[in-house]
């Protein structure tokens, strides 16, 4: 169904969040940098399939601290293509259901995460990026169940484009090899007359995660989270 509560939120900005806060922009190879304490751990913060402690666990076996944050500043929008999706067969192509989720900065919006931390190694920063290939990597700063900031900033994955996408993430070859050899000419700036929607593997995939965070949090997932013209 594409039945959704409807809400609204100003029109994004790049790189800033609640009260028009800058956000440090990490590429890949300064992932390490951006982890803290002894052994140095990266903190995660997690909106879509990383609201499973299960599915996290796929790519970091050894997470820790799982538990539920807020990231202020932000809302969750299913708002881009996803390669994964069409090379395991569970995006519809005619129907345009192969949307992921991605955070854009929002002022107002508060949006549930996950938050957990992982070993700041370069074999696990090197994981973190094959996963989240297509986004952007912003610190930020998400706070805790009892409303405290987190000590220490977290990793989020946030919208990109596809200019920035192709010149700083893909070599050579690489974005034709993910995407256009597949039916995808584009990853992110879909139209919101273009009819992107969830796919529906992916969606459910992430609702379950949220009810097995909770009532509340399931609510608040919901409640937090747009379709591609941002309704």
């Amino acid at each position: 169904s594409r039945t959704a509560r409807v809400r609204r939120c100003a029109p994004r900005a790049a790189a800033r969040g609640a009260q028009g806060a800058e956000h440090l922009e990490l590429q890949p190879h300064e992932l390490q940098s951006a982890a803290a304490g002894a052994p140095p751990r990266l903190l995660v913060a997690g909106f879509g399939s990383l609201l499973s402690e299960r599915s996290a666990r796929g790519t970091f076996p050894e997470l820790s601290g799982f538990r539920v944050g807020t990231l202020r500043g932000f809302r969750r929008v299913f708002a881009h293509a996803c390669d994964v999706f069409v090379k395991n067969g569970i995006a519809d192509l005619e129907t345009l259901e192969m949307a992921s989720l991605s955070v854009e900065p929002c002022a107002g919006a508060e949006t549930l995460v996950t938050l957990f931390s992982v070993p700041g190694t370069a074999e696990d920063a090197e994981a973190f990026v094959q996963r989240e290939h297509e986004f952007r990597f912003l610190n930020v700063t998400p706070t805790e169940a009892d409303g405290s900031p987190c000590a220490q900033q977290a990793v989020v994955c946030a919208a990109y484009s596809d200019e920035e996408y192709k010149a700083l993430r893909c070599a050579p070859g690489e974005f034709e090899q993910r995407y256009t050899s597949r039916g995808i000419d584009k990853v992110w700036g879909w139209a919101p007359d273009e009819g992107l929607l969830p796919c529906r593997v992916y969606l459910r995939h992430c609702l379950l995660a949220a009810k097995g965070l909770g009532e509340q949090e399931y609510d608040a997932f919901v409640d937090s989270t747009f379709l591609s013209d941002r309704k």
